[in-house]
């Protein structure tokens, strides 16, 4: 993969200020106040009442922020039965995929060519921030006894964790869990594998004739050659 890094904020300027003034002998009682932002400065100017037109433009833009942080995650239909644990205030997903065939892109310094390969079943964990993956021995939906073994990738950590570096990942404040989830899924495949992350090995032997020898030959993944981690599924919880 290239070194890349994921970037889910976007700039913003001052336009206007706000000020609440609470009355001195009715305490639930209060006054709004605006004022326009001066662009050059960045100094409040123009002091005046709230005006409606503000005030519903003011309550659109807090509406839309909640709609968006309430659809953030959620199923668009039943929920995906690859999903094994949704942590909506925390904004952490746990899912699984199958052995699959996957198109893998590797750096020229490896010395790997480019191509199609068998990948085993993975468990992903993500957030907005970042990714962890480990590898599965077999193909069924696993428990919370279910043993990880390290992901047979460069630029993963001993810890499960990916490097991404500085790629876009595509998530939104209103992304559903499946566009979550395949946001993640399309940026670790489609980038490119190029380091193995502090010297971790992740498989038993030499990785880069391992996938050498599986690249557009259609050889199932060799689930012998994975290497445990020491932890199940309730310890990545």
């Amino acid at each position: 993969m290239q070194n890349i890094t994921e970037q889910f904020e976007q700039g913003y300027y001052p336009v206007k200020a706000l000020l609440l003034y609470r009355s001195k002998l009715e305490t639930r009682s209060f006054y709004l106040e605006a004022f326009d932002i001066e662009k050059k400065t960045g100094k409040p100017i123009n002091a005046h009442p709230l005006a409606e037109n503000e005030l519903t433009m003011l309550s659109k833009a807090l509406l839309t922020k909640e709609k968006k942080q309430q659809d953030y995650l959620m199923p668009k239909e039943l929920l995906p039965a690859n999903v094994l644990s949704l942590n909506t205030q925390s904004g952490v997903v746990l899912w699984y995929t199958p052995a699959q065939e996957q198109s893998l892109f590797f750096k020229d310094s490896l010395t790997i060519p480019c191509g199609k390969a068998q990948v085993p079943a993975l468990v992903w964990k993500a957030s907005k921030c970042g990714l962890q993956l480990f590898a599965l021995s077999d193909d069924r939906k696993p428990d919370i006894k279910t043993a990880l073994y390290y992901a047979p990738f460069f630029n993963t950590a001993k810890s499960g964790n990916v490097c991404m570096g500085t790629v876009q990942v595509g998530i939104t404040e209103s992304s559903s869990l499946e566009e979550f989830i395949g946001a993640w899924e399309t940026a670790f495949f489609n980038s490119y594998f190029s380091h193995l992350n502090d010297q971790h090995q992740p498989v038993k032997g030499n990785i880069i004739q391992l996938w050498q020898s599986l690249m557009d030959s259609g050889k199932p993944f060799p689930i012998g050659l994975l290497t445990t981690s020491l932890l199940t599924i309730q310890q990545l919880l």
